[in-house]
């Protein structure tokens, strides 16, 4: 079985590029001339996507045969209809930067191969162009405005590519789909594929190298092709089965977007977009933590609108002295100042209002540790305690480095963690949905409270995996499964 299709309207398209097997005429694709049921991709390079040509219907019926297939059928539905987009303000700040860099005067256009592009300091703009409109070849049209450059994406034909472009082309097929090109024939595919996205720069990832090592060691047990991929690679997402991000998540991110993009496309993805929406905005919890009658400690919402009634003691009046203020999306710690008087709050809000216009004003529950129960597909994983750093009153001192930057842990068997603290995680778990999770809980006068919920939890080789060793790697990757067998059962 071939793992990648190439479908064109003409074979003699295909001269200038060096053979291979995997191309298709329409015909041969509509009629079902070729031998695989269920290649790994599609990447329909007709000559035209319009509605009811024979390119429309390679992608319409591809995706009815359970194929995955670039570019999908809202894909070219957004092209036929001239759906806009808007670039964020970073990415038209670069653009406007290379505008007046090379002197351009009137509206412009970039060729993009594959989320890649020939312009230097243009690949975040066709990288991000691509993920939203994930198609072989665009042409998008720019005008020189300092904002929303963009005027109209279209679909190039290959027969229209000058030799110049040929080859940036092939170079771009090439790294998109190594899998054509690159792997023995008689190698056994794999019975599934799985993207890791990680970033191997990161300071705290949620998985460090052992345990990335270990998912893909287990993974190869287990007939699934793990590869890791990063930022960069992240055009390839489309030639895997499902995407496991062992990277830092948050909105208006890469992560965020790879997946939305995986979801989109009916791929199995820890984390989920909704996950993500959820679990990375401590103001959303807690109002998520009220309405469900979750115990938490008790909050409120600070606003930079409200300016002077942001005082020490009204916030103290309602939540005790000292009090917690944490900025909505930080992690690991960071994004958190405790305030005990005026000046530490007016310091606080200084520097946090800076970042967000809203902030989470919490009440101060001081314990010895948390507890941290990791959840999949809505059953307890695993547990541990989290304990305080060493003269700290969090689990991450950033202020130190080196032994003392972080509390010491213990790993639990599940049978030995209270009731109270599994049943509180578990319920609080449910309210996001059934991917991996991890809910932080205190134990306070012998209530369990929920912290917040991570939709990207640690799994760390020798800490969380302490107790089930090899098992929660196993477990994990047959969650995967699990949900791939689904998929390809409902088509």
């Amino acid at each position: 079985m071939n793992n990648v299709f190439i479908i064109l309207n003409n074979l003699d398209n295909w001269k200038p590029y060096y053979e291979t097997d995997t191309i298709l005429t329409t015909n041969d694709y509509l009629e079902h001339r070729y031998t695989g049921d269920n290649p790994k991709l599609i990447i329909n390079l007709t000559d035209s996507y319009s509605y009811n040509s024979e390119g429309y219907y390679c992608s319409l019926l591809g995706q009815a045969r359970g194929h995955k297939v670039i570019p999908a059928i809202d894909t070219i539905n957004k092209l036929e209809t001239g759906t806009g987009m808007r670039m964020s303000l970073a990415l038209q700040k670069i653009c406007h930067q290379w505008i007046t860099k090379n002197n351009i005067n009137d509206t412009w256009h970039l060729n993009i191969y594959f989320g890649t592009c020939a312009e230097k300091g243009l690949e975040k703009i066709a990288h991000f162009i691509f993920e939203n409109y994930p198609c072989p070849l665009l042409q998008v049209t720019f005008n020189n405005s300092n904002h929303n450059q963009i005027e109209s994406i279209q679909a190039i034909p290959l027969s229209q590519l000058s030799d110049s472009e040929q080859d940036l082309f092939a170079n771009a097929l090439d790294n998109f789909s190594k899998k054509v090109w690159r792997v023995r024939r008689t190698t056994k595919p794999a019975r599934y594929s799985l993207a890791i996205l990680y970033d191997p720069e990161e300071k705290f990832p949620p998985s460090d190298k052992q345990a990335i090592n270990k998912f893909l060691e287990i993974a190869k047990k287990m007939d699934i092709h793990a590869e890791l991929i990063t930022e960069e690679d992240s055009n390839r997402l489309m030639e895997f089965d499902a995407l496991f991000i062992r990277t830092t998540t948050s909105l208006n991110h890469y992560t965020y977007h790879l997946a939305q993009l995986a979801a989109q496309n009916n791929m199995p993805v820890i984390d989920d977009p909704i996950s993500i929406i959820k679990c990375t905005n401590k103001v959303y919890l807690s109002e998520l933590f009220q309405k469900a009658k979750i115990p938490a400690p008790a909050s409120l919402l600070v606003f930079r609108s409200n300016g002077d009634n942001n005082t020490y003691e009204n916030i103290s009046a309602k939540l005790g002295s000292p009090f917690i203020l944490k900025i909505p999306d930080g992690s690991f710690s960071y994004g958190m100042h405790k305030v005990s008087n005026e000046k530490e709050l007016d310091q606080a809000l200084d520097k946090m209002f800076k970042d967000s216009s809203i902030l989470l004003a919490q009440e101060f529950t001081p314990t010895e540790f948390d507890w941290r129960i990791g959840l999949l597909d809505g059953e307890p994983l695993y547990a541990c305690k989290y304990y305080m750093a060493k003269g700290h009153w969090q689990i991450y001192n950033h202020a130190v480095t080196g032994k003392n930057l972080c509390g010491k842990w213990d790993t639990i068997p599940i049978y030995k963690v209270p009731t109270k603290v599994l049943e509180t995680a578990t319920k609080a778990g449910a309210l996001i949905g059934k991917g991996l999770y991890g809910v932080d809980l205190k134990v306070v006068n012998g209530k369990a409270m929920v912290i917040e919920i991570n939709d990207n939890p640690s799994i760390d080789h020798d800490v969380e995996d302490e107790v089930l060793g090899d098992e929660i790697y196993y477990r994990i990757l047959n969650y995967f499964i699990h949900q791939l067998n689904k998929v390809h059962a409902s088509r």
